[in-house]
């Protein structure tokens, strides 16, 4: 069946629609953020990083600001599969089928990939920063005085970054999948990504050098993944060209036998109208 094509405005039209499906998931996953909200902030309290800590609140509304600012981060984790989905189902009148398989396949993987990245921050990475910020402290005889909304913040700033870099793989295996990104150019710019991951990790973790590596280590295996997968989805890419390609051309070639058999018939039809004329 064929597609029809849309005009501008019955794009935005359904652009409309699908955002204010999104902001409807939105509000209901803020809804459920307020029953989750308190249990989260009290395992937050109560790690052990936090129980080296007295923490105040020097203002009467850092309280409400952790508890408003857990809720939307929960919602955003909770709608963000249905956040993909619609953007998916936006883009997807302009793929192959192929892509479009293959593309709606990829939103469990970035919503693991994301909770991969913030369990790995904040199990690994940022007890590891807070033992280097304590000792630092007890070196230079300093007495932290810390309050509940900058440990929070804190804690946000240091883990949700590693959310979004955990998606490297995904969006080169999505690069490579639509032919866009080549596996052997990758290899090639092995050594310019490792350099802006290696920045990126500086950006992320405190100035110290095992603190930059925990950071920095990660990020290259999760490049060095992303090629071993992209190789995977580039091959995928060339077998559906090449089918494409493929199909294409049967159909071409079946367009040129119609015409021909067109210009045959008519050239009978003609003969057989002079012949009638002649007889006549």
């Amino acid at each position: 069946m064929e597609r029809r094509e849309l005009t501008v405005v019955e794009h935005l039209e359904e652009l409309r629609k699908r955002l204010f499906t999104v902001a409807l998931f939105f509000v209901a996953a803020m809804i459920a953020g307020f029953f989750i909200a308190e249990p989260i902030i009290r395992y937050i309290q109560y790690s052990d990083e936090a129980q080296q800590l007295t923490l105040n609140a020097f203002s009467p509304l850092d309280p409400l600001a952790i508890y408003f600012q857990v809720i939307f981060i929960v919602a955003f984790v909770l709608s963000s599969p249905v956040l993909l989905y619609q953007l998916w189902a936006f883009i997807r009148p302009g793929l192959h089928e192929q892509e479009q398989k293959a593309t709606l396949a990829y939103i469990p993987f970035i919503f693991l990939l994301f909770l991969g990245g913030l369990a790995f921050s904040y199990y690994v990475l940022f007890p590891f920063v807070m033992r280097f910020t304590f000792e630092l402290s007890n070196r230079l005889d300093i007495t932290q005085t810390i309050g509940i909304h900058e440990y929070f913040s804190f804690l946000f700033k240091l883990t949700l970054p590693f959310g979004f870099l955990f998606q490297l793989p995904v969006v080169l295996l999505f690069l490579a999948r639509i032919g866009v990104l080549n596996p052997d150019t990758m290899v090639k710019m092995r050594k310019y990504a490792y350099f802006a991951l290696f920045v990126a990790a500086a950006i992320i973790a405190p100035p110290e050098l095992i603190s930059h590596l925990i950071v920095s280590v990660p990020l290259f295996i999760l490049y060095e993944v992303s090629i071993i997968i992209s190789r995977v989805g580039y091959r995928k890419f060339l077998k559906a060209e090449a089918q494409r390609l493929h199909e294409q051309q049967l159909r071409d070639e079946e367009l040129r036998e119609q015409e021909q058999r067109q210009l045959i018939e008519e050239a009978l039809a003609e003969q057989r109208r002079q012949i009638e004329a002649a007889n006549k």
